[in-house]
């Protein structure tokens, strides 16, 4: 399917909705009408489809969606829609009926209510402004792990020596769910504040289990907050069910959106503990400056200010509804469809070590291994030979590759890097 036939209007709520037939699954746009075959994630030509509506090159298969996610034409149009519109009049395009909507999705997507969601730049954006606005005292403890992106360390690490909070640390099992909730009890103490974890390790793609941190946080009466940089748009979850206090996740990875955009989930009740450091225009209900008087809104848009990329906004509104079109249940199938052949392919590999876990309710989409002899960059550089775009893991020293499987990738290229990981020497 060619380019111009994919595009669809950004306002197009309706075009959500998965439709068993070619004609009752056309999508209203200004100038044509998109058709989409059936959506049956056993069927390699759908995937195909949907690879279609990516202008990712054909002459490399890129596997590094846990970095960076690569977006679909949908996303790019609405993106370039937006600010042709905008630029004519020159105007910020801030409307509260776009915005609510765009909530909406959002919320629905990540099993939120639209008053607890912020837009934000990236996940690191939205974990400073949970940390920075949790009223720490000196000597209050936090628990992360010891694999932390440097987007959930370096803000932790600051906060120890500007406010003399204290940071306990566990190793993540990657054998057994359990054994992970009881090295984070063994943490506790009186002085715990917050227990900060990734709802997937960046580094060896471990499905931490969240839903049951966030009861022993319940219980012990801890805030709970989770770096959702790599869950959002990979697998289907609900924040209201895991019941988390904040999550932050980023629009440029799994969510196909455009660089630079982001989210942030604050639960209501936790919206006037998480202080707002920043604020501005669009912060609050109400102010009056000689009086000296303000409100701040009755929601997350509380940690929003000033003037933003509305075009931005709609190309990662875009995103969020071509995965609600395609399906989070059959973006999660395709996801581990691809990763299980990886994964799979790996073990019978003697030369290899698989650093994810081998569980299944534990591994995620994205795999961690390494060469048993060939240093990791040099393997990336062999794989480089084999046109394959891996990522390099050297947080908590793994000194590994990563493989992430997305929607856009294919069990061939999946086999490729198989191919490539046997003929390294």
């Amino acid at each position: 399917m060619k380019r111009k036939e994919f595009l669809s209007s950004v306002a197009a709520a309706a075009a959500l909705t998965v439709t068993p037939s070619l004609a009752s699954a056309a999508v209203p746009h200004p100038a044509m009408a998109l058709l989409w075959p059936p959506i049956d994630p056993q069927d390699e030509q759908f995937w195909k489809f949907v690879r279609g509506q990516f202008p990712l090159t054909q002459d490399r298969a890129y596997f590094n969606t846990g970095g960076l996610g690569a977006s679909p034409y949908v996303v790019i149009d609405a993106v370039k829609a937006k600010i042709d519109e905008l630029e004519k009049v020159s105007e910020t395009g801030h409307s509260e009926d776009l915005l609510k909507e765009m909530r909406t999705d959002i919320a629905a997507l990540l099993g939120g209510d639209p008053s607890e969601v912020a837009f934000i730049r990236n996940t690191t954006e939205g974990i400073n402004i949970v940390a920075n606005g949790l009223p720490f005292k000196p000597g209050d403890e936090v628990i992360l792990t010891t694999h932390e992106h440097v987007g959930n360390s370096l803000i932790w690490m600051l906060l120890q020596k500007r406010a003399g909070i204290a940071l306990k640390m566990f190793e993540p099992s990657t054998t057994s769910i359990e054994e992970n909730l009881d090295r984070i009890q063994k943490l506790i103490t009186r002085k715990t504040r917050l227990i900060s974890v990734p709802h997937v390790l960046t580094t060896t793609g471990l499905i931490l289990p969240v839903r049951e941190i966030a009861e022993v946080a319940r219980q012990k009466k801890l805030w709970f907050f989770v770096d959702g940089a790599q869950t959002a748009g990979m697998f289907p979850f609900s924040l209201h069910e895991i019941g988390c206090d904040a999550y932050a996740t980023s629009g440029h990875k799994w969510l196909l959106g455009p660089k630079e955009t982001g989210l942030l989930y604050v639960r209501r009740e936790m919206q006037d503990v998480i202080q707002t450091k920043f604020v501005g225009a669009y912060s609050a209900a109400e102010f009056d400056f000689p009086k000296g008087t303000f409100t701040l809104l009755p929601s997350a848009q509380r940690y929003e200010y000033g003037t933003v990329s509305i075009p931005l906004r709609c190309g990662l509104h875009a995103g969020v509804k071509f995965l609600g079109r395609v399906g989070m249940e059959n973006v999660w199938a395709r996801d581990r469809q691809l990763s299980n052949r990886l994964f799979e392919g790996l073990q019978a590999t003697p030369s290899v070590e698989i650093l994810s876990p081998a569980d299944n309710r534990m591994r995620s989409a994205m795999i961690t291994f390494r060469h048993r002899t060939l240093p990791y960059l040099k393997l990336q550089e062999h794989l480089d030979t084999y046109k394959l775009r891996t990522r390099g893991v050297n947080e908590a020293n793994l000194g590994a590759l990563r493989v992430s499987t997305h929607i856009y990738n294919s069990p061939e290229e999946v086999d490729r890097v198989l191919e490539g990981v046997k003929t390294a020497k």
